[in-house]
């Protein structure tokens, strides 16, 4: 006799029979519902939130999940109810430039707000009582600041880095900016790379001890700030660790652009022109890893990333099999600086945004694509995971944030020939305006004194930076054609109307 097949709503329906006989505790329950892959096959586009007039660079739930704060290339932070769709609160940053990270601090009834941009400064703004606003400049980095890390559950804690290479820690008692030190590279590449242009920092929830940053090479470093000593006694510039695929160890044409923690201490690493890898502890490379040269990997490389298609010894092979991370593929990460998250109570899943506008999502376990959702005409940067159901927001280049919930009657399938392996194009950072030319040249001279050893560097090396900044700066200014993704075509007159002082 034939066995009927079970549908898709067996599973739930069963949990639930568990639930109410008392073999499923109540508190599994919701969270075995929300890592349902059938409710993430039904993620669908729930809402659009339109107010921002540039690009969206940065959206984040509260604790409670019911309010969405959003920064954008127009400068201003806005509060939503997403549900309804309703803004409850826009203002100016006070930033001069593009807003790239926007964070509600921990237990500070959602009014208390920080933010870092292009313009390399931090801000914290402080919602009142009467529902206005005061901003406030905490600290600033020479160039780009991207992305700040908060300490889990520090309503005061927070740190950013940016693309000098410096590492802050903020304490809103005191309001003062802490510099831990200057990210450099390994010292084989210091007559050449003075610092590391930071892009993402990322703090492990289970030990708020520990954080990784990464940028402009191959390597996520991980720091204890245990070892810092507040009265700068001792040099905290040494990782505790480093991690990186075997295969991309000494290849310099790739950089990292997103970090993400899970809850289990997993982490994981997005690199630009090149796929997502997740990391476990024992997967480190030691605080003093021995550079390389990049393992040739095969074209057909499995979607776990067991394989590397290169002619090693066994014991060799042995030895790169352990320590080889799950890799994540079929996203293409080339253009902007994309960032990377979990998914799920337990951080079932892995979603990413890409270059050809979609959301990829892969589940953890496997790295198996099974949802890839069109999200933004052009490319999809910020993907926000609800902090207790399953519902996403995601932003990119259009003005837009887009809400996915379950909501869809039929579960979607993969398209056809999705995955195609980005082009190596080389790490370059984006000049888009005369400004941030401007910051990139003023921050030169502060990373020769930062990164200076006993021999100073040759001033050929110091041309060829300015030579490089430069030439950046005219091609894509001649190649430009487009200003939706620069955002600051929107003029002071209507967003000064509401800055307060």
């Amino acid at each position: 006799m034939n066995k009927r097949p079970r549908n898709t709503v067996y599973k739930p329906l069963r949990d639930l029979s568990n639930r109410e006989l008392g073999e499923l505790p109540a508190r599994n329950f919701p969270n075995r519902l929300a890592a349902s892959e059938d409710l993430v096959l039904r993620l669908d586009v729930f809402r659009k939130l339109e107010k921002h007039r540039g690009c969206v660079n940065t959206v984040c739930f509260n604790a409670d999940g019911d309010i969405l704060v959003s920064g954008s290339d127009d400068r201003r932070i806005i509060l939503w109810d997403w549900q309804t769709g309703r803004s409850k609160l826009s203002f100016h940053s006070g930033h001069s430039n593009n807003v790239f990270q926007a964070k509600f601090m921990p237990h500070c009834d959602d009014r208390s707000i920080i933010t870092c941009a292009a313009d390399g400064q931090v801000r914290h703004a402080q919602i009142l009582e009467n529902e206005g606003v005061e901003t406030k400049l905490l600290g600033s980095h020479q160039g780009r600041a991207h992305k700040l890390a908060i300490e889990p559950g520090s309503p005061h804690i927070f740190y950013t880095c940016g693309e000098d290479g410096l590492v802050q820690h903020f304490d809103l008692r005191t309001g003062a900016a802490t510099e831990l030190f200057t990210c450099k590279p390994l010292k084989d590449r210091w007559n050449y790379m003075p610092v590391i242009h930071l892009n993402t920092i990322a703090i492990d929830p289970r030990n708020p001890n520990l954080f990784a940053v990464a940028g402009s090479d191959e390597y996520t470093r991980l720091f204890d700030i245990r070892k810092y000593k507040w009265d700068a006694s001792t040099d905290f510039g040494q990782p505790t660790d480093y991690f990186c695929p075997p295969h991309l160890i000494g290849d310099e044409r790739v950089g990292i652009t997103g970090l993400a923690f899970s809850e289990q201490r997993e982490l994981l690493v997005s690199y630009n022109d090149e796929f997502i890898y997740l990391f476990t502890q024992d997967m480190g490379l030691g605080p003093d890893p021995v550079p390389g040269s990049p393992i040739s990997v095969d074209s057909d490389t499995s979607e776990t990333g067991g394989s590397h298609g290169s002619v090693q010894s066994p014991s060799k092979m042995d030895a790169d099999e352990k320590i080889t991370p799950q890799v994540f593929k079929g996203h293409r990460n080339c253009e902007t600086v994309k960032g990377v998250g979990f998914f799920g109570p337990n951080c079932e899943y892995v979603v990413s945004g890409s270059d050809c506008g979609r959301i990829f999502t892969w589940k953890k376990k496997g790295a198996q694509l099974i949802r890839v959702m069109e999200a933004d005409k052009h490319v999809v940067n910020c993907i926000e995971s609800h902090p207790h159901t399953t519902v996403l927001a995601s932003s990119g280049i259009e003005h837009d944030i887009k809400i996915w919930t379950p909501k869809a009657l039929e579960k979607a399938v993969l398209p056809k020939n999705i995955e195609q392996k980005p082009k190596a194009r080389g790490w370059m950072y984006q000049i888009d305006s005369p400004e941030d030319l401007m910051l990139q040249l003023f921050s030169l001279p502060r990373r020769r004194v930062r990164t200076e050893t006993n021999a100073e560097r040759s001033t050929a090396t110091a041309d060829r930076e300015l030579l490089e900044l430069i030439l950046t700066f005219n091609t894509i200014s001649d190649d430009s054609t487009d200003d939706d993704d620069g955002g600051d075509d929107d003029g002071d007159a209507t967003i000064q109307d509401d800055l307060f002082s």
